[in-house]
């Protein structure tokens, strides 16, 4: 066993500036603790004794929850456990247990307040290792709960531009084969004469119908039934592939009425001239279908940069909180459409932009978004309802969904650090303390009400912060 001296808790930088005769006191005033290898320190309802010099060995700090073992913090030689000064924890949560031969030099509790009165070096320097441990141990949290919003995302997000990067390839490969085949048109078309005018004149007829972009809808009946025109019209022109390219002139909304305009200028040549146009418009719709996807993995990429904030500072700033609130939804798409979920989104467009740490309010999003559809999930289905208000100098954000709801005995405990109903790796217990915590710095509250069918929670905070 070590025997503990002064010039040995000195070494200690805690203890460095605490005057001799106040060390000399603390040692006084403990006592040597040797604990076995898988002996327990504390055990849940255990009082929490000490504070605890650990002198030899290691101690880890753990929890239990849904039958696995959670570690959070291990102690080793020359760190502080146990209670300290101020502190508001009396009762142990977890287990403290020895990982091998363990030494700890362990001050008696009910010397506390003697401590406080008389040795106010010593207080100050047990009081200084817990707001590190309290601002360390918070950092690490928020840290592993923004790990596990971002687990939560990057599945879904994936999958979202799995789809697009898959169509631009599928759509490039086809484009590379297509503009094979071109040379077979373009000699049919070069053997041909047509005047300089009247070329002009088909192609200003060819893309001023290219040219209108509200295009109608068409329905699959409508479709077909308009193919089989075009394909008619064809055949009366003998226009070779009159099947096979009508296709592609449904694809531009061409109409019997557009087919005589372009027809016109060129009417001794209309089978190898619309079986060029035809080349054109296939090549077009695949260079549209690429654009599109490529638009697609630009906007989730964006959506992903203005979700987290990643390029600017943790200052508070001005923003449309609407914006973040979509991009969670957009985060979470792929989650939202394997639930079966139907969104509704009642905002308050004139509402005033809000002033806040905004990857940390989208954080407050995603947790309470992503909980809601966890929830609706054992119906297989649901319904999402996203709201907002202004009430006076306030903002309010509802997330309302309609499953189960949450029990009321444990409706009080949602809040609590480490609280979760969810199987071990899905949930941290830590999403809504972060929510909470987050919005207390914003000088805001988390209320909720929940019933069968229906759970609310409410965000409040001012729009100055």
């Amino acid at each position: 066993m070590h025997i503990v001296t002064v010039l040995w808790l000195k070494s200690l930088d805690f203890f460095s500036n605490v005057p001799d005769d106040q060390l000399q006191w603390f040692i006084a005033n403990s006592e040597n603790q040797l604990l076995s290898d898988g002996d327990y320190l504390t055990q849940p309802g255990d009082p929490i004794q000490g504070p605890h010099v650990l002198v030899a060995g290691k101690l880890s700090l753990h929890m239990f929850q849904n039958g696995s073992k959670r570690e959070f913090v291990m102690f080793t030689k020359g760190d502080i456990s146990g209670y300290l000064p101020y502190s508001r924890g009396k009762i142990s949560g977890g287990y403290a247990q020895a990982i091998g031969e363990v030494q700890l030099l362990s001050f008696r509790t009910d010397s506390i307040q003697e401590m406080i009165k008389d040795h106010f070096e010593l207080t100050q320097a047990l009081v200084h290792v817990m707001s590190n441990r309290v601002r360390e141990f918070t950092a690490m949290q928020q840290q592993n709960e923004k790990m596990m919003a971002l687990g939560k995302l990057s599945a879904g997000l994936a999958h979202e531009l799995n789809n697009p990067a898959s169509a631009i390839v599928r759509d490039s490969i086809s484009l590379k084969e297509h503009l094979r085949m071109g040379p077979e048109v373009f000699k049919k078309v070069a053997a041909i004469t047509i005047a300089e005018d009247k070329i002009d004149k088909l192609n200003e007829v060819l893309f001023g119908i290219l040219g209108v972009k509200e295009k109608p809808l068409l329905t699959l009946k409508q479709r077909v039934k308009l193919e089989d025109e075009i394909a008619d019209w064809f055949e009366a022109k003998n226009v070779e592939n009159g099947y096979a390219i009508a296709e592609s002139f449904v694809d531009f909304n061409f109409n019997i009425a557009d087919l005589e305009a372009c027809a016109a200028p060129v009417a001794e040549h209309l089978s190898p001239v619309f079986n060029w146009i035809s080349n054109l418009l296939v090549t077009e719709r695949m260079v549209e279908d690429i654009q599109e996807s490529s638009k697609r993995i630009a906007d989730l990429v964006n959506s992903v940069k203005t979700f987290t904030h990643m390029d600017r500072g943790m200052d508070k700033e001005y923003a449309d909180i609407h914006i973040g609130i979509r991009n969670t939804l957009t985060m979470l798409g792929h989650k939202i459409k394997k639930g079966n979920i139907t969104v509704l989104e009642e905002y308050d467009e004139t509402l005033p932009q809000v002033k806040g740490i905004i990857g940390e309010l989208n954080q407050v999003w995603t947790n309470l978004i992503d909980n809601a559809i966890d929830a609706m999930e054992p119906n297989q289905k649901g319904t999402l309802i996203l709201k907002t208000e202004q009430d006076r100098e306030f903002v309010n954000v509802f997330i309302i969904d309609d499953g189960p709801g949450i029990p009321a005995d444990v409706l009080t405990s949602i809040f609590d650090p480490f609280f979760t109903t969810k199987p071990m790796g899905k949930g941290t217990g830590m999403g809504l303390e972060v929510v909470q915590r987050i919005i207390h710095q914003h000088n805001g509250n988390v209320k909720v009400k929940s019933v069968p069918g229906r759970t609310e929670f409410t965000v409040c905070f001012p729009l100055e912060n």
